[in-house]
């Protein structure tokens, strides 16, 4: 019975340090993005103790071209984070470039207490291989940090 009680103990601690995975999100499509360009993809994300790491799968972009990806504070356009128009997390910037289908994967980590106060995600077309925004997104999904 004692070594039962000290597995159970020991598996409760090893748990505790393990990644916690929350739901992954669904990206859907901004009016604003470009003619010919319907992305669609999704938003995973895990959490340790202190870090967040987002990876972001999407396609349906234009081919070999740059795109940046970052979380949001919620604005006041809009009851809609999506169309909040708040301020951008730049601790939480993630760029790359699409495949010569329009596919994108990007994948970063950020210190949990940056995107706190996060409420949604989203994919702008990069007018730089640095991560400027060329457009007020493409894609986006509100999250719940």
């Amino acid at each position: 019975m004692r070594n039962l009680t000290l597995f159970a103990l020991g598996t409760i601690a090893l748990a505790s340090c393990a990644p916690m995975m929350a739901p992954a999100y669904t990206l859907a499509r901004q009016s604003g993005a470009p003619a010919g360009v319907s992305p669609v993809g999704t938003v995973a994300v895990s959490k340790d103790a202190s870090t967040t790491t987002t990876t972001a799968r999407v396609t349906g972009l234009a081919a070999n071209t740059s795109y940046v990806a970052h979380y949001h504070q919620m604005g006041t356009a809009s009851t809609d984070p999506c169309k909040s128009g708040g301020p951008f997390i730049a601790s939480s910037r993630m760029v790359g470039q699409t495949d010569a289908s329009g596919a994108l994967t990007l994948t970063g980590s950020v210190a949990t207490a940056d995107i706190a106060s996060a409420t949604y995600y989203n994919v702008h077309t990069s007018s730089d291989g640095v991560g400027t925004p060329a457009d007020g997104g493409v894609a986006c999904t509100a999250v719940t940090p």
